[in-house]
C-alpha cells in the first residue's frame, strides 16, 4: 500500500481519508441541500446551464463534423472526376496500334497526370476483365493505398458502373496509427485492352486535426463560460441571500427573548423595506411585552399584597371560628350549623389563602428548594397513612406497591409531600369508591410514584388542561373534600422545581393514572428511560389483595 492510500491508525481507531469517505461528503451535500438556497439554486442553475450548454456543444459540434466532411469529400469528388475525365481523355487520343511498350507507357503517363491533378499519391488501378492480354499493362498500388483497403462492395460497385463514381470512407495506416481518409473509385478504358477499376485515396487527417481544435475550443469555452456564470451567479446569489440569512437569524434571536435584536436598514430597496418592517414589527412585540410583564408583575404584587394583608385578619376570623365551633354545643341546632360551616369555610380560606402565596412565589421566581436524603416510598406510605381516614369516608381501599424506591434520594420532603397527598385527594374524590393503587419504583437516575385510580376519567382535550390554574372538567360537579383548584398546578410546579415531571393518562369510565418523576439528583435530567410511565397498562386493582406495601430490594441499593 502506497504512502498517499495509507489509512492513518490511531489508537484502536483508523482514521479513513476524506476522500474515500464518499457517505460523509453525500451527507454534507443533502443537508446544503436541504438547509442552504444559496446551494441549492446555485446547483440548480449551474446544472441546467451545463446541460444547455453540453447540448448545443455537442449539436454544434456534429453540425460542423458533418459540413467539414461532406464540403470536403465534395471537393474531393469534384477533384477525383476531373483527374479521371482528364486521364480517360489522354487514353482516348493515344494510339498504341498493338504496342505493349506503348500501353504501358500510356497507363505510367496517365497514373503521372492523375497524380499531378488529384493532389494525392494514393493511386490503385486493377484490370476487370479476368481474361488473359498481352497488351494488357500490369495492375499497380501507389502510396498506401492497396487492395486490402477496398471493400468487396465498392470493388463490384465500380465494376458494375462504367460511367459511375463511387467512394467510401476508410482508415488509413500512417505512422503505426490509422487517419481518416476516403477512396473514390470509377472506370477507366484502356485503348485495345478493356476497363480498368481506377482509386483515388485522399487523407482527411488535416480536416481531423481541424475537427478536434474547433471541438477543443468549444468545450474549454464551454467550461470558462460555466465557471463565470457560476462566479456571476455566486455574487448575484449572495447579495439576495446574505439579507434573508440576516433576517433569518435574527427573527430567531427575537423568538429566544432577545428583544433589543433589530436587523440593519441599508438603501431604499425591497430588503430594506422588510428590514424597517422587520423593525418596527420587533419594536410592537417588545412595547406589548414589556406592558405584558408590567401587568403580570403588578398582578403579581397585587396577589401577593392582598394574601399578606388578609393574613391578620383571617387569623383573628379563625380565632373567633374556632371558639363559636368549641362552643357549637351550647347553641341551638340552626346557630350551631352556622359555627360548623363558618369553621370549614375558613380553613378552606385559609388553605386558598396560602395556596395564592405560593403560586405568587412561582410567578416571582423566589422559590427556593429544602434539599433532604428522603425515601420515596417511605415517604409514600406516610401520606397514605395520613390519607385512610378521608378515604375510609368515601369508601376507598388505599394500596402501596413499592417495588423500589426505598434508598436515599435528594429532594424537599414537604413539597413532594403535598405533590402526594395532592394526587391522593383527587384520586379519592374522583375514584368513585373503587380501590387506589400508588406504585414507587425506581432505576440507577430516577425514582416515580404513579397513583391509579378507576373513576371516571377524563377526556384526552381534558387531561391536557388538568395542571391548569382553577380547572376543572365538571363545573357543575362541587369538591366534596375542599380543595381550592391551585393543588395540581403548584404540584406541577414542585416536579419542575426539582428538575422531574408529572404525567397524566386518562380516559372516560377506565380511570386516570399521574405519575410523578425525581432525578435522584435535584437539578439532573431524567434519563432516555423511566421507571414509571402513566398508561392503562398499570392496573394493579384487581391483582392485588392487601394493602400492605410490597417490599422488593431495588437492584444496586
Amino acid at each position: 500500500m502506497t504512502t498517499a492510500t495509507r489509512a492513518v491508525v490511531t489508537g484502536t481507531h483508523a482514521v479513513v481519508p476524506a476522500w474515500r469517505d464518499w457517505r460523509s461528503w453525500l451527507e454534507r451535500l443533502v443537508h446544503a441541500w436541504r438547509r442552504s438556497m444559496r446551494f441549492r439554486t446555485l446547483a440548480l442553475t449551474l446544472g441546467l446551464t451545463a446541460l444547455t450548454i453540453l447540448v448545443s456543444f455537442v449539436w454544434m459540434a456534429l453540425a460542423i463534423q458533418n459540413d467539414l466532411f461532406e464540403s470536403r469529400t465534395q471537393q474531393l469528388l469534384v477533384e477525383a472526376q476531373r483527374a479521371t475525365a482528364s486521364a480517360q481523355k489522354t487514353l482516348d487520343a493515344a494510339e498504341v496500334e498493338g504496342d505493349g511498350v506503348a500501353v504501358q507507357n500510356l497507363m505510367e503517363t496517365v497514373r503521372l497526370s492523375i497524380q499531378r491533378q488529384s493532389s494525392t499519391d494514393m493511386i490503385a488501378a486493377f484490370r476487370i476483365s479476368a481474361e488473359p492480354e498481352p497488351l494488357a499493362p500490369q495492375d499497380f498500388e501507389q502510396g498506401d493505398l492497396t487492395a486490402s483497403m477496398l471493400t468487396a462492395g465498392l470493388r463490384d460497385a465500380v465494376r458494375s458502373g462504367s460511367d459511375l463514381q463511387w467512394w467510401q470512407s476508410v482508415g488509413i495506416p500512417q505512422d503505426g496509427a490509422e487517419v481518416p481518409g476516403i477512396v473514390v473509385g470509377q472506370q477507366i478504358v484502356v485503348p485495345e485492352v478493356g476497363a480498368y477499376e481506377l482509386y483515388l485515396g485522399y487523407d482527411l487527417g488535416s480536416e481531423a486535426q481541424t475537427l478536434q481544435f474547433v471541438q477543443l475550443t468549444l468545450w474549454g469555452a464551454g467550461l470558462v463560460l460555466v465557471a463565470l456564470i457560476g462566479a456571476i451567479l455566486w455574487f448575484v446569489l449572495r447579495s439576495v441571500t446574505v439579507p434573508i440569512a440576516q433576517a433569518a437569524d435574527t427573527s430567531a434571536q427575537l423568538a429566544a427573548g432577545d428583544l433589543a435584536v433589530r436587523l440593519p436598514i441599508r438603501g431604499e430597496d425591497e430588503f430594506a423595506r422588510l428590514s424597517r418592517s422587520f423593525n418596527a414589527m420587533a419594536d410592537s412585540i417588545s412595547a406589548q411585552i414589556k406592558e405584558l410583564a408590567a401587568l403580570s408583575l403588578v398582578q403579581q404584587r397585587f396577589v401577593s399584597d392582598v394574601s399578606h394583608e388578609l393574613r391578620t385578619p383571617l387569623t383573628t376570623i379563625r380565632l373567633a371560628a374556632d371558639m363559636f365551633n368549641d362552643r357549637r354545643g351550647e347553641f341551638d341546632p340552626a346557630t350551631a350549623r352556622a359555627a360548623e360551616l363558618l369553621h370549614a369555610q375558613v380553613q378552606r380560606f385559609e388553605v386558598l389563602l396560602a395556596d395564592l402565596l405560593e403560586i405568587s412565589r412561582y410567578d416571582a421566581g423566589s422559590v427556593q428548594l429544602e434539599l433532604e436524603p428522603t425515601s420515596l416510598a417511605q415517604l409514600a406510605e406516610d401520606v397514605i397513612e395520613s390519607m385512610r381516614p378521608l378515604a375510609e369516608q368515601h369508601g376507598t381501599d388505599l394500596r402501596l406497591v413499592a417495588p423500589g424506591g426505598y434508598s436515599l434520594v435528594e429532594m424537599d420532603p414537604r413539597r413532594v409531600r403535598r405533590i402526594v397527598r395532592n394526587l391522593l385527594g383527587n384520586a379519592i374524590e374522583h375514584g368513585e369508591g373503587r380501590p387506589v393503587v400508588v406504585t414507587v419504583d425506581s432505576d440507577r437516575t430516577a425514582v416515580a410514584l404513579g397513583v391509579r385510580d378507576s373513576g371516571l376519567g377524563m377526556s384526552a382535550s381534558d387531561a391536557e388542561r388538568v395542571f391548569d390554574r382553577f380547572w376543572r372538567a365538571d363545573p357543575s360537579r362541587t369538591r366534596t373534600i375542599g380543595g381550592t383548584g391551585l393543588g395540581l398546578s403548584i404540584a406541577l410546579g414542585d416536579a419542575k422545581l426539582h428538575g422531574g415531571a408529572l404525567t397524566v393518562w386518562s380516559e372516560p369510565g377506565r380511570g386516570t393514572h399521574v405519575v410523578l418523576t425525581l432525578p435522584r439528583r435535584a437539578g439532573a435530567p431524567l434519563g432516555p428511560t423511566l421507571p414509571l410511565r402513566a398508561g392503562p397498562d398499570v392496573d394493579e386493582l384487581s391483582a392485588l389483595g392487601s394493602t400492605q406495601p410490597i417490599d422488593v430490594p431495588e437492584a444496586g441499593q
